[in-house]
């Protein structure tokens, strides 16, 4: 039965959810923050959003992290010059974040140190504040990339992957 009710609140919620919970403008923020927080390290963060799990990982009883890994790949996160692309996962039916990064990050980041970002952020999430838990992730990972990938003065920054924040599937 647990597994019925999980496949009917991911298919209840559509992108229509997700533009209610981060409106355009809302979006348009995220993306900002996204693009001034690149502009002194580095590394490429990546926020993608979607409303619910596709079926076929509802009906093998996958994790919103198994989603998240495959978005990582799907959305060229890993493929960065320095290994240091950081996926920002939020999954509205699970109200649930996921934040990965690429092994050049990993390396200097420990994993508790992930886990208590993540955990800083639940209560946003779980109370329905979407664009400021998406803020605070955007700025811990800025906070991260900095102190690990300055930008070396007078580099040319490179934008590698697209700031606006990628909303459902594909």
């Amino acid at each position: 039965m647990n597994k019925l009710l999980r496949i009917l609140r991911h298919r209840w919620l559509d992108d229509g959810d997700v533009r209610r919970a981060l409106p355009p403008e809302a979006l348009e923020r995220i993306a900002q923050r996204v693009t001034a927080s690149e502009r002194g390290h580095s590394g490429e963060v990546r926020v993608c959003v979607e409303a619910g799990l596709p079926l076929s990982y509802l009906w093998r009883n996958a994790t919103a992290r198994e989603r998240a890994v495959t978005m990582f790949g799907k959305l060229r996160v890993w493929d960065t010059e320095h290994n240091n692309g950081v996926l920002i996962y939020l999954l509205l039916a699970e109200r649930h974040i996921e934040i990965l990064a690429d092994r050049g990050l990993n390396r200097r980041v420990p994993p508790e140190q992930w886990k208590a970002l993540v955990d800083g952020m639940a209560a946003d999430f779980r109370a329905g504040r979407f664009e400021p838990g998406l803020a605070a992730a955007v700025d811990a990972v800025d906070a991260l990339l900095d102190r690990h990938f300055p930008l070396a003065q007078g580099a040319t920054r490179v934008n590698e992957l697209p700031d606006a924040p990628h909303v459902g599937g594909t």
